[in-house]
């Protein structure tokens, strides 16, 4: 389902990222005790944030954009006089690229630390592997990262996108405007990469079409040349691509060198997990004419993104890149923002209640509304790479589209 922009705001009040931090708050009791009834680090002129990401390990080339972004966001909403008016102090922890150690620094964040929010993540399996920790411990998490769906917790605020958004309408987009009918499937071997194929697969299929293969490789795998070589033989439309992490330099470099030249989309590839994060390492040359199927790319022309690219390499340096995830961590402490003012507290639960229906009208992706579900009404697009390590924008949908974790069909 999809719904327009206009609709959406039709007697709603929007809430600008940084208009929101100009604007004064309603009169009420801003003091510590009526503002945190729970016992979390907050004073009267501070708070305290945790940031969860893997900043060593094969993640580190996906995840240290979101760590950026995150900081970036907290410094400016500092910078305009913080939140209730307490700056916002941030407590950050490494994952590892291992799941049980995110496990053991979220019950960290939640328990000794008492942090009021948490930003953090990447992978589905560190995300599945933290959540009965904040289900227990009654914390927040914001997670940055386009994902398989089939999830829905009270204790998450979703901000990339879910299958729905990302894997069916890539797919209905290839097949439209490229006339593919079979595909060769290839992950990474977690819980993401394969829930998100058996998706794909279920999609294809109904459509008619062929899934001609499907590989996983464990994280941080090198070896892709005998993959490559079945690939060619079963000469597919379209190879379907969620290799995460490391894994990506040595794939798309082996790819190219085994003769596959993605330009001639014979066969086409199709990524929902390449952003320009990962391009950086992979090089441009080695990703030109791959396709990727995501909600925000660098490039957008909008004058939301082109404040958000100027402030984000100016914080981080000229050379620095921005993908899908990095932007959808940036607007993490912005609608945790808007729903702590909303409520009017840090606590937990009321921000929570809060959270449903704020809209961020000037995110870099252009406009975004917290679903009931904690997921966000968003655009796809389609990117096609180019040599610079940059995408170009070749579709995007017309409409916001409504998150639907739950899909018919596809559980």
């Amino acid at each position: 389902m999809s719904i327009s922009r206009r609709a959406l705001l039709a007697g709603v009040a929007s809430i600008p990222l940084l208009a929101a931090l100009n604007t004064p708050l309603l009169a009420q009791d801003t003091s510590t005790a009526a503002i945190n009834t729970t016992g979390l680090a907050v004073t009267d002129d501070t708070v305290k944030v945790g940031i969860l990401h893997s900043v060593t390990g094969t993640m580190a080339i996906s995840e240290t954009g979101s760590v950026q972004a995150e900081k970036l966001a907290i410094e400016q909403i500092n910078a305009s006089g913080g939140i209730l008016g307490r700056k916002i102090e941030v407590i950050q922890e490494d994952g590892g690229s291992d799941w049980p150690t995110f496990a053991e620094k979220a019950k960290k964040l939640l328990v000794e630390d008492k942090v009021a929010a948490v930003f953090g993540c990447w992978t589905s399996a560190s995300r599945k592997a933290v959540l009965p920790v904040f289900e227990q411990y009654n914390g927040m998490l914001y997670y940055p990262t386009f994902y398989e769906g089939l999830e829905q917790s009270p204790n998450v605020i979703y901000t990339g996108q879910e299958a729905t958004q990302q894997i069916l309408a890539g797919i209905d987009w290839v097949v439209k405007e490229k006339g593919a009918k079979s595909f060769y499937l290839l992950g990474s071997d977690y819980i993401w990469p394969r829930t998100s194929n058996k998706i794909a697969r279920k999609h294809i299929e109904k459509l008619g079409l062929e899934v001609v293969g499907e590989e996983y490789y464990p994280l941080g795998h090198t070896q892709f040349n005998s993959v490559i070589n079945k690939i060619k033989l079963k000469k597919p439309d379209v190879i379907y691509a969620i290799v995460v992490g490391g894994s990506n330099v040595a794939f798309y470099k082996q790819l190219k060198a085994a003769g596959i030249d993605m330009t001639k989309e014979k066969p086409l590839l199709l990524t929902i997990s390449v952003t320009e994060d990962e391009i950086l390492g992979i090089g441009g040359e080695n990703m030109v004419g791959a396709y990727a199927a995501m909600k925000y790319f660098q490039s957008l022309p909008n004058d939301n993104n082109m404040s958000f690219v100027t402030e984000f390499k100016k914080m981080w340096g000229d050379n620095i890149v921005i993908g899908d995830v990095t932007q959808a961590a940036y607007l993490g402490p912005w609608l945790w923002k808007a729903a702590v003012e909303k409520a009017g507290s840090f606590d937990i639960d009321k921000v929570r209640a809060a959270s449903p229906g704020i809209e961020l009208s000037t995110a870099p992706e252009g406009y975004v509304k917290v679903h009931e579900n904690h997921h966000l009404w968003s655009k796809t697009r389609i990117g096609h790479a180019r040599a610079d390590g940059q995408y170009d924008v070749v579709y995007e949908t017309t409409d916001l589209m409504e998150p639907d974790p739950f899909p018919e069909g596809y559980q």
